[in-house]
């Protein structure tokens, strides 16, 4: 088969990475507009469970992918002058350029031409068996059949920046800061040795009130250096360079598609669905929708069959993180519904924010319900570790 993947990130040049491992003899192309090594980024997470999951259709990338990344297992809130700390899963933190470099590299071994520079276009699909849109949230091979494939974007109520930072955070760290026009958080986490993520986030009218909407981008990051400093410890924040026109604020944007293929063109990662940053999910997304892409094309021979029972499979898979990232991001947008409460309170219901009962439960109340639950469950667990032992205790008496 003849497979041409436009866009070389993680989603499209993963696949190209499976295609081959599964038959040698495909013939795949990933075109990439920009130059290699330009691609714009900090740092990108993910959760023990993809790793594994990795480690199973690839080792090799995986183990590359294993060593080039920093993890943490704990979670600190700074809320004002007041402090949260949790210990919770293990995450990982790899910086975007260095996971793309990863499987380009694994690619190349395997055979796959990658050809950047190479812009397509809606007008000038390649000649290929199979033309796969890995070309993001923007996509113009999606949005030249937008009325196809059903595209609908909803946009977000907050305003954000993605920047970096060289302050390395050892957990995944959170900081509000109330200003006279609201309050404005950040979240931040390690990716290389030298550097963290960290994205800033606020309502509107925080935006505005504090002149973030007219700052140029200078002025803009000495102001939330200021704010931040508590957590920041005299580190600079870093915006794009100045031939990326600097970084911009944005207000999130959720697609979603009706339909996820058209003839023998196929979406995938961001060209097919977002969902919100703060679930921390955009990446392990694509990349579980290259596997399962690659697994419905090696299962079913038939191409429209096919793409059919991938879509169906993928669509079903992203219900639940899709209510996710819609309650987590409707938390922040009602962040003083929580902000006041206890630190250790608000930290636990921030840990909460995909809850779908949550917005409806008083919080105090939910947090209550939520711990005498969670106590009855670790009885619960208590009881089935303990059955066995005393059974066993009792057979050896008899």
């Amino acid at each position: 088969m003849k497979v041409a993947c436009v866009g070389g990130g993680p989603a499209g040049l993963y696949l190209s990475i499976l295609l081959k491992l599964r038959d040698p003899s495909h013939e795949i192309t990933v075109h990439e507009r920009n130059p290699e090594g330009s691609t714009y980024g900090w740092g990108v997470t993910y959760w023990r469970g993809l790793l594994d999951r990795l480690h199973l259709h690839d080792p090799e990338s995986a183990r590359a992918l294993d060593e080039n990344s920093v993890c943490w297992s704990d979670g600190i809130a700074h809320i004002g002058d007041r402090t949260a700390r949790h210990t919770g899963d293990q995450g990982f933190g790899i910086g975007r350029h260095r996971l793309l470099e990863i499987l380009a590299a694994r690619a190349r071994s395997l055979g796959v031409r990658l050809a950047y520079d190479d812009e397509i276009t809606a007008d000038r699909l390649p000649d290929a068996d199979l033309v796969v849109a890995a070309d993001g949230v923007r996509s113009a091979l999606r949005t030249r059949h937008a009325d196809h494939f059903g595209t609908e974007v909803t946009a977000g109520r907050n305003s954000y920046i993605w920047l970096g930072t060289t302050k390395v955070f050892d957990a995944f760290t959170f900081a509000f800061v109330e200003t006279d026009h609201g309050w404005i958080w950040c979240y931040g986490y390690g990716y290389s040795a030298g550097h963290s993520t960290c994205v800033v986030e606020c309502a509107p009218e925080t935006w505005t009130g504090l002149g973030l909407d007219r700052a140029d981008e200078a002025g803009g990051l000495a102001l939330l250096e200021k704010l931040f400093a508590g957590v920041l410890d005299g580190h600079p924040l870093i915006g794009r360079s100045a031939s990326d026109a600097g970084a911009p604020w944005l207000t999130f944007r959720t697609l979603t598609n009706r339909t996820w293929y058209r003839d023998n063109l196929v979406l995938v990662g961001d060209a097919a669905h977002t969902t919100h940053y703060s679930i921390g999910a955009g990446t392990t997304l694509a990349l579980e929708d290259a596997i399962a892409l690659a697994d419905a094309l090696r299962e079913q021979p038939d191409l429209p069959r096919a793409l059919a029972r991938y879509e169906r499979e993928r669509k079903a898979a992203l219900l639940s993180a899709q209510s996710a990232a819609r309650h987590s991001a409707q938390w922040y947008e009602n962040l003083p519904r929580y902000i006041n409460l206890p630190p250790d309170r608000m930290f636990a219901l921030l840990g909460q924010r995909h809850s779908p009962l949550l917005p409806y439960v008083p919080p105090q109340l939910y947090y209550r319900l939520d711990r005498a639950a969670g106590q009855l469950e670790a009885l619960r667990r208590f009881k089935r570790w303990l059955g066995p032992k005393v059974a066993r205790a009792l057979a050896s008496r008899g």
